[in-house]
């Protein structure tokens, strides 16, 4: 009987042992740690958000050109309308002194966004302003038009800075999409500035001194609008500071090969190869050369001997009976006096005047 009773007792422990093992336990089991994988950052903190973009570049202006319209002697381009409905330009193309006419594409369709009529150049204490007026209304062609306002500022006929500006273009006074370039090693005529010197491998503009503003140069150097007023299609504004006021100056436009490092393009192409828009030329019609117009230089404080590359032709107008001397290059004069004695005409800007410029021009 004692037997059998210690026998009960050790099973009734063994099962309470296993019912023991078996009942959940209330104590809580301990989880391993999840690491970050990102290093001393803390998993609990929020994660700011790392910008992907190129930040915007803000720049800051302190000077703004003038919101006066043109005005100034006018030079004047060849320019093609009248022909162009016969696939030509009636003249104007001489292809050995850089002087292009060539406002057509390939297949010689006319292109008067591209055509040049005239320019002009007034200034004041600042500012040189040119104004440039052009068949078409339109500088914002889906082209893609290209204008640029060339200086040669020791007048040898090689370019030494071009103004460059590219679409978009708005009304106001903008330097965003302007650039200026430098030629420091005076190739941009090629060998000489009075012919071509195709085919010549040269890098024309090749040094970029001015971003719209951006970087270490004065933010202010050179701007641009268009549409400012009957006879201003594109306008540029540049600073004396940079420029100085002695210079000959041409303008350019270009939605051919758009490419400062390739001119002047007359020395890169032979005629054979550029083409040429005159239909009685042997070179007709454009080839690749195409999609651009340039004009004469004309000169800006100082006289001209007559024989520099590029200068327009001059124009020496006869005495009146009231002024018995005869006015020779105005562009040289810079005030009224100077001016005066030489007989010219020390003028104001006409038109909507929201500035007064003078200017010295034929009496």
């Amino acid at each position: 009987m004692i037997k059998n009773k210690s026998l009960y007792i050790f099973f009734m422990i063994l099962i309470a042992a296993i019912l023991a093992c078996n009942a959940p336990s209330s104590v809580p089991t301990a989880q391993p740690e999840i690491l970050s994988t990102e290093t001393n950052i803390a998993t609990s903190a929020p994660v700011a958000d790392i910008p992907t973009g190129t930040p915007t570049v803000v720049v800051v202006h302190t000077q703004i050109p003038s919101e006066a319209a043109g005005g100034g002697p006018l030079v004047y381009d060849v320019e093609s309308s009248g022909t162009a409905p016969e696939k030509r330009a009636p003249y104007g193309d001489s292809y050995d002194i850089n002087r292009m006419e060539r406002p057509f594409l390939q297949d010689m369709t006319y292109v008067s966004d591209l055509d040049i009529v005239t320019y002009s150049v007034i200034q004041d204490d600042v500012w040189f302003y040119v104004s440039v007026k052009l068949i078409g209304n339109d500088p914002n062609n889906s082209l893609g038009i290209n204008y640029g306002v060339e200086l040669d500022t020791d007048h040898d006929g090689f370019g030494d800075y071009i103004i460059w500006a590219q679409p978009a273009y708005t009304s106001t006074w903008d330097t965003a999409n302007v650039k200026i370039f430098a030629d420091k090693n005076h190739n941009t005529a090629g060998l000489s500035s009075d012919k071509s010197d195709a085919p010549l491998n040269a890098d024309g503009y090749e040094t970029q001194i001015f971003n719209g503003g951006i970087g270490d140069a004065d933010p202010d150097m050179a701007w641009v609008r268009s549409n400012a007023g009957t006879d201003v299609t594109i306008q540029f504004a540049f600073k004396k500071s940079w420029s100085g006021t002695v210079f000959m100056l041409g303008v350019i436009a270009d939605a051919g090969l758009k490419d400062v490092t390739r001119l002047d393009y007359v020395d890169r192409f032979t005629e054979v190869e550029a083409g040429s828009p005159v239909k009685d030329k042997k070179n007709y019609p454009l080839k690749a050369l195409f999609a651009v117009d340039n004009t004469c230089q004309e000169a800006f404080g100082f006289k001209p001997q007559g024989y520099e590359s590029k200068l327009c032709p001059r124009i020496v107008p006869t005495p009146g009976p009231g002024n018995p001397k005869t006015c020779v290059e105005p562009g040289q004069y810079n005030d009224a006096s100077s001016c005066q004695a030489a007989g010219c005409a020390w003028k104001q800007n006409s038109g909507v005047v929201i500035a007064v410029f003078y200017y010295c021009t034929y009496p």
